[in-house]
């Protein structure tokens, strides 16, 4: 039963991501709405995370899963796309080294600032 509220909460933040996304015309999806709204409750408080951690960590766990049907669909559509795979494989490989370059210097950054703010509380 734990699960099943837990994936209610997840379910019910999802569906007001549609809604948003229903009703404001910006090009955004409504996962990004969702995932927006969730964020915002958990900071708030409104949603403890302990309500959603159990069916949060399923979730993650069976995400590879997830993609089987997306790569399935790859397949039954090579005709369209083996035109097109060697700039969609260099773009692929050259956003996703840009992204890990990215995040690696923003965590390195975050990390760093931490370091110092918390040399500087220290020596007060």
């Amino acid at each position: 039963m734990k699960y099943l509220g837990q994936f209610g909460i997840i379910i019910f933040i999802s569906l007001l991501g549609e809604v948003i996304k229903f009703l404001v015309p910006l090009p955004v999806p409504a996962s990004i709405y969702g995932l927006i709204l969730m964020l915002a409750g958990l900071k708030t408080g409104i949603i403890q995370l302990s309500e959603v951690r159990d069916a949060s960590f399923f979730l993650i766990d069976i995400m590879p899963l997830m993609f089987i049907p997306a790569a399935a669909g790859l397949l039954t559509s090579w005709e369209q796309l083996s035109p097109i795979v060697i700039p969609v494989a260099v773009i692929t490989s050259v956003t996703t080294i840009l992204v890990m370059a990215v995040s690696g210097r923003a965590t390195q950054f975050v990390q760093h600032y931490d370091k110092r703010r918390k040399a500087g509380e220290t020596h007060e």
